[in-house]
């Protein structure tokens, strides 16, 4: 289905949404329990997607577009390459911050949603190659392989976002991408 132009009440919606789900999972939600817990019509749910489960995807969508934005401003705030990487990874963890086991589980057992998740940590791993790229470029950074460690990020990411991480390591996504960032920064700066 093609991206329609939401109004202002519909992208509300879609941010609430996006509060509770993230909060509780969505999984054990029926379109009843989301329409009285966001107080309207299963209509105006049905607005927004035509099932729940690509109601699900649309709030997937809307807490990364909402994500990147963030991210994004905190990256474009800094000059240095290596405190770009930090702001960005840090901000990516700053928004995986509120996001519960049971939205991840959920999110990891729904194939559309976990595609979507999987489209932006693969642009997220563009992101850091362009990043570490610039700062190869620049001399900022000791001269490593940009793409691998782009993949080696993507790779990471992938795992926070399956949950293995957390049942190895009993991290959660936040604190596993604060360790990712002291990671990586160390191997670019040679720290």
């Amino acid at each position: 289905m093609a991206r329609t132009q939401r109004t202002r009440r519909q992208l509300d919606l879609l941010d609430r949404l996006v509060h509770l789900m993230a909060a509780e999972g969505f999984a054990r939600f029926t379109l009843d329990d989301l329409a009285l817990r966001m107080r309207c019509s299963k209509t105006t749910l049905y607005a927004l997607a035509d099932s729940k489960q690509g109601l699900v995807v649309e709030v997937v969508k809307q807490y990364f577009r909402t994500a990147v934005d963030r991210v994004e401003e905190r990256v474009a705030a800094r000059e240095e390459p290596a405190e770009r990487i930090a702001a960005y990874l840090s901000a990516v963890a700053d928004q995986l911050q509120p996001l519960s086991r049971a939205f991840m589980d959920d999110l990891t057992a729904l194939p559309a949603a976990a595609a979507v998740y999987r489209q932006n940590t693969a642009a997220a791993a563009d992101r850091i190659r362009a990043l570490v790229a610039a700062g190869v470029r620049e001399g900022a950074f000791r001269p490593v392989h940009a793409a691998f460690v782009g993949e080696m990020v993507a790779a990471t990411m992938f795992e926070i976002q399956r949950g293995e991480l957390f049942e190895r390591l009993e991290l959660t996504d936040s604190e596993a991408y604060a360790e990712l960032l002291t990671l990586v920064t160390d191997l670019l700066t040679g720290s």
